[in-house]
């Protein structure tokens, strides 16, 4: 048994050290590569390599023949003792697998990609609704609170659950089985793996994270093969790493600069969101630039209508002439459903008139429907992820339920149309949260009661009691005696409550010191009932985290059908480009 152990072991080990050694060409083993789609091919060698017995074949031709023209050789990448090959923006046209191999006369290594072709375009339109980090229990939850529940059976069911094909979805990423929102929404972008933190990219061992090997986004490849109009709305920061993932090429997702930068090359007829802060000159009250140049100026300069409330939104959008927008909304991440409409917290008294998701959609659609070659744009209900990791279940629990409205009012516009376009609706990753119970405050008032014997679980959770829903699915209060218990398998050091945060968003942790490390926040210490909590994270984590488990997609119209069953993350982008009949023709 000993030995065996030792050899599967080993076998592990060796497998490791086969995967990790392929990563040094790019794109790496198994992508795959939608045909005439751009990309960036790069060879990493170890040590110093003598250009002349450097041999890279293609299906095994010389490289440049495969391309259409040689690379650029550095002997000392970075000016240390390695040597790369890059050639940027190839492509290759001919579906059919293709073999990579490298040779520098003492060490061999190959990779296998797979280019695929489209049949002819099926939608005029695509949309991909990203519910940032939505877990099942988001869902089920919004359920719950928006249709209600009697004797087990749900009310009615969510627009986004009501959608003729669903499939599992895997999340992992290139460097680890855990991913952000950089690289899975990156996924999506590009139909390639990525690593932790970078977008459109794969990430090299180069010191510049502006110069890593580039996969070309499913924006460019619509508005440079099919002259499509280019959509991005979130309520988060537009810089923040989902949007950012539909255009940006950088392995830093937070930087925010260059990311501004690049939307403004790329010019995204509507660009919506948070994170005015980044598009201000430095000397500017609020900016978090770090040159003087101003963006908002330079995109209102480029044509584009700007708003800054939802009465400007509306305004613009009216307006017949309006064929691009930016809209910016706060200075960091917009608010979500509950503090817009019924708390007033987080940055509400800052920016009082921030449109909702479904505003932001609708004038999205008026402007973008206008384009006769049709649209792609990307919608993120983003803050479901930010109120996750602070374990404020509530908070993104409606804004779940604002995702949903969103994508309601999106279906019937398509029904109105005919039906022409392809309505997608994933998360991005998970969060490790589940739905257990019910907290029931009525035990409150026995004495001794410890907290956690409040939480009814099995025939004890009973059902929870929340007000009717108003018209937008939205029960007018969640401070309720008896509330969804919905519990994170990740935690750090905090105070548990279990109570919903009427103030503001919840800050379960706060910086410990200047080393990096956090501990739990003082500012729950004295609530009622209270109890400090020992996470299972380590104390440089102040939030909870992401998980690995698959996620869910449904999707409608037309190119639908291909989601089914089990699929990677890069699958959905393939979804969309078979739709859009992407791929180079002849």
């Amino acid at each position: 048994m000993v030995r065996g152990s030792a050899l599967a072991s080993l076998i592990v080990l060796c497998w490791a050290s086969s995967s990790s050694s392929a990563q040094t060409i790019y794109p790496i083993d198994r992508a795959e590569i939608l045909a005439g789609a751009k990309f960036d091919f790069k060879v990493e060698l170890p040590g110093l390599i003598d250009p002349a017995k450097l041999k890279v074949t293609v299906n095994g031709a010389d490289y440049s023949a495969a391309f259409g023209r040689s690379g650029t050789f550095t002997e000392r990448e970075d000016g240390k003792e390695q040597s790369a090959l890059v050639l940027r923006d190839v492509t290759l046209s001919t579906p059919g697998s293709v073999a990579v191999e490298v040779s520098d006369g003492t060490r061999q290594r190959s990779v296998t990609w797979t280019v695929y072709d489209t049949g002819p375009r099926k939608a005029k339109n695509a949309i991909l609704f990203i519910g940032d980090g939505m877990s099942p229990a988001h869902r089920v939850a919004a359920r719950i609170l928006s249709k209600g529940i009697s004797e087990g059976k749900s009310r009615g069911k969510l627009a986004i659950d009501d959608m003729p094909h669903m499939a599992l979805v895997a999340t992992a990423g290139s460097d680890s089985i855990i991913t952000d929102s950089a690289n899975s929404a990156s996924a999506y972008a590009t139909g390639h793996k990525s690593a932790v933190n970078a977008l459109g990219v794969y990430a090299d061992r180069s010191a510049s994270p502006l110069d890593d090997p580039k996969v070309e986004t499913i924006t460019s490849l619509a508005k440079r093969r099919l002259g499509m109009a280019i959509g991005v709305v979130t309520n988060t920061e537009i810089e923040d790493a989902t949007p950012a993932a539909m255009v940006a090429h950088t392995r830093r997702r937070a930087a925010y600069d260059d990311i501004v930068e690049q939307f403004f090359a790329a010019k995204p007829d509507v660009m919506m969101g948070g994170g005015s802060a980044n598009f201000l000159p430095k000397s500017a009250a609020g900016s978090k630039r770090k040159d003087e140049t101003d963006y908002i100026a330079k995109f209102r300069d480029a044509g584009y209508q700007v708003a800054t409330t939802a009465g400007e939104l509306s305004a613009s959008a009216a307006k017949q002439e309006t064929s691009k927008l930016l809209g910016l909304f706060a200075s960091g991440n917009m608010d979500g459903a509950l503090d817009r409409k019924f708390l007033k917290g987080g940055g509400v008294k800052k920016f009082p008139e921030q449109p909702d998701l479904t505003e932001q959609v609708q004038a999205a659609l008026k402007i973008l429907s206008k384009n006769e070659a049709g649209f792609f744009l990307m919608v993120e209900s983003g803050m479901i992820d930010k109120y996750a990791h602070l374990l404020d279940m509530e908070r993104a629990v409606y804004d779940t339920i604002m995702l949903d409205n969103a994508v309601r009012q999106t279906r019937e516009w398509a029904r109105a149309r005919g039906d022409d376009t392809l309505i997608l609706v994933a998360a991005d990753h998970n969060h490790p949260n589940s739905l257990v119970g019910t907290v029931n405050d009525d035990m409150a008032t026995v004495p001794n009661v410890p907290l956690r014997e409040r939480v009814g679980v099995y025939d004890k959770a009973g059902f929870p009691n929340y007000p009717a829903p108003d018209a937008e699915g939205y029960p007018s209060r969640i401070d309720v005696s008896r509330r969804l218990a919905i519990f994170s398998a990740s935690l750090p050091d905090h105070y548990e409550t279990f109570r919903p945060k009427l103030d503001n968003p919840n800050e379960p942790t706060v910086k410990a010191g200047d080393d990096g490390t956090f501990k739990a926040n003082d500012k729950y210490k004295e609530v009622p009932g209270a109890v400090l909590r020992p996470g299972n994270l380590s104390s440089l984590v102040g939030a909870s985290v992401h998980s690995g488990e698959d996620v869910i997609v449904t999707a409608t119209g037309p190119g639908s059908e291909r989601v089914h069953g089990s699929m990677d993350n890069t699958e959905v982008f393939r979804v969309m480009a078979e739709a859009l009949g992407l791929a180079a023709r002849e």
